[in-house]
């Protein structure tokens, strides 16, 4: 740690505790039982709050750019145009919101001194109010597919991966490091880790962000994960409830229903949310699902009394947080109005309402309700101590600062970086390995090309893939090229890609999400034609090996992040063996009532 006289940090925190209080009457040293949640003093914050600020505080809002009040002017106009503020202080001051949700394409996570300074910015903001008060800052860092914070942070294998390693200790380390990480940068709420259970193949939102299909498996690395998140300094959510595992539409784009019985929901879906309440999860994150089996009226959750409230509160117990997934989504949007959708999700027992497409619109559709008496201020109450109780536990009234200076004392530090390669490597899942292809023998396999898809990093630090894949190789000693021709190749790269294969000792091939009608199987199987040896890597979804034949070995990797993609390479040229175990059953493309490779099905080296 670097250890100054006075650091800006403590002066921060001197301003901090001297605005609190200023408010409560109360002082804040560390340790202080008010830090830990003291409800009198709590009570005595929402007591002082106007009507216009117990609204805001309800709501986790979006803003450009990478600073609190000097954005760059692109972001400055996007703010205006979807917020009518100019600066996430503006944001604060207006609409007195109590959280903030970053994302990369809004330009909040460049870098992570920048990100911390971000941070502070916006507590500065929140303590700038009549009534003094941290914001609750969170982000969507799952970790594999879905990660907004990237590199020199460390990235960890996402969750599927971590289900083939089947570690709930490894679970545990890679939430710890992930937690401090972002604790480290001023972000304190973490949207995971996701405790669907993906029992269908199809799954066009979860898939590999889900741990597997074993309610029990899913369910302990879930706790470990909660366990993990929370030790490392920031709140987890588990998301997304009552379950969204068994989903064949995006409800993103649209509103899925999930037909299970009552009796399946039970055995299912519960099991991960159970464990996670059991673990003293922070937040639970809601689905914009309809489920029949569990509210007959057919409303998605989010907007759901009997599930969020009936379910979540009474039958589990549940007196944490609970927010909704993003109000932006269509899933929430179809049955009702952007002002409706806010004042139904608090009536159905949400507490913060994340992200809603027009801001004004949510804000006045709630300060309106409780004006006319659909809602009471009592319930706004009752959400917003649950909030401030999070606050508290999290310490951020005592401290919600972060010092810039000291990030790199814990971001992507080297024993951060080794973890994650060591967990990834026991992740790794050798499906295929015909006549003892793998492991490569660079004295006979050492020119290597590198074909497949490259989607776009999910944190936009990371890859290519096939770069990062040949760069893999490169290290090892092998002799390496790449080339990408993309996730839906031309006939003119399928051809490209054939003519470079002459005279290579192997081709890998970068295989996402293949499908029946994907020209992926056609570049597969013209190399395969070609007579040099193919092996194939999942970079996405495990299921590709189904749809795909001839591949002399197939690999997965369960996501293109670069911790997952070299440690798939070290597997294949046997600087490391493989160790993962399907999390998942693979079925068959051409009878899908039959399994092709069982959970649990894992390869080894003799």
């Amino acid at each position: 740690m670097h250890h100054r006289a006075t650091s800006r940090r403590t002066l921060l925190t001197v301003t901090a505790a001297t605005a609190v209080a200023a408010v409560t009457g109360v002082a804040l040293p560390a340790g202080s039982a008010f830090a830990e949640g003291h409800d009198q003093a709590l009570r005595q914050f929402v007591a002082r709050m106007s009507l216009e600020e117990k609204v805001g505080q309800l709501f986790v809002m979006r803003v450009y750019g990478h600073s609190a009040t000097a954005p760059d002017q692109a972001d400055i106009d996007a703010n205006l145009k979807e917020i009518g503020v100019r600066t996430a202080a503006e944001l604060v001051a207006k609409y007195h919101v109590g959280g903030i949700i970053y994302f990369a394409w809004a330009h909040n996570t460049r870098d992570p001194r920048q990100i911390a300074e971000l941070s502070n910015g916006i507590q500065r903001a929140g303590l700038a109010q009549p009534t003094p008060l941290p914001l609750l800052i969170s982000t969507d860092q799952e970790h594999g597919i879905v990660c907004r914070v990237g590199k020199p942070a460390t990235l960890m294998p996402g969750a599927m991966a971590l289900g083939a390693g089947g570690s709930r200790a490894d679970a545990r380390k890679a939430a710890q490091i992930a937690g401090a990480e972002l604790a480290a940068v001023g972000i304190r709420q973490n949207y995971a880790p996701v405790a669907d259970v993906n029992v269908n193949p199809a799954n066009p939102v979860i898939g590999v962000r889900s741990f597997g299909s074993d309610p029990q498996a899913v369910a302990g690395l879930v706790a470990a994960q909660v366990r993990g998140y929370q030790s490392g300094g920031v709140a987890a959510t588990s998301k997304h409830f009552p379950g969204h595992g068994d989903t064949a539409t995006d409800s993103h784009y649209g509103l899925p229903t999930i037909t299970h019985t009552r009796a399946q929901w039970g055995e299912l879906d519960a099991p991960p949310f159970r464990a996670a309440i059991a673990a003293g999860i922070d937040s639970i994150m809601t689905a914009h699902i309809v489920v029949p089996a569990l509210d007959p009226s057919e409303d998605p959750a989010t907007l759901s009394r009997p599930i969020l409230t009936g379910i979540l509160r009474e039958e589990l117990g549940y007196d944490g947080v609970v927010v909704t997934d993003s109000l932006g989504m269509e899933g929430v949007r179809t049955k009702y109005g952007d002002d409706r959708v806010p004042v139904l999700a608090l009536k159905a027992g949400v507490d913060q309402l994340l992200n809603p497409p027009k801001l004004d619109v949510a804000w006045n559709a709630v300060l309106n309700a409780v004006k006319s008496g659909e809602l009471t201020e009592a319930r706004l109450d009752e959400s917003i101590l649950r909030i401030l109780r999070l606050k508290a536990k999290l310490g951020l009234f005592r401290d919600p600062f972060t010092d810039p200076d000291d990030v790199f004392d814990t971001v992507g530090t080297d024993a951060h970086l080794a973890a994650a390669d060591r967990i990834a490597e026991e992740t790794t899942t050798l499906l295929v390995n015909e006549g003892g292809m793998l492991p490569l023998d660079r004295r006979t396999h050492s020119k290597v090309l590198v074909v497949g898809a490259d989607p776009a990093s999910p944190s936009g630090s990371t890859g290519p893939p096939t770069a990062t894949l040949a760069g893999a190789f490169a290290e090892l000693g092998f002799t390496a090229r790449a080339l990408s021709t993309g996730i839906t190749p031309t006939s003119a790269k399928i051809e490209e890609a054939v003519a470079a294969a002459a005279g290579q000792d192997v081709v890998v091939v970068g295989t996402y999400n293949v499908t029946a009608a994907s020209p992926q199987r056609t570049l597969v199987s013209r190399l395969v034609a070609t007579g040099v040896p193919v092996v194939t890597v999942a970079i996405r979804n495990p299921y590709d090996v189904a749809q795909i034949s001839g591949q002399r070995a197939t690999v997965a990797a369960y996501s293109w992040t670069d911790v997952e993609l070299r440690a798939a390479v070290r597997v294949i040229a046997g600087a490391a063996r493989p160790q993962g175990r399907l999390p998942v059953p693979i079925l068959r493309a051409d009878d899908p009532a039959r399994v092709l490779y069982p959970v649990g099905h894992g390869l080894s080296y003799s």
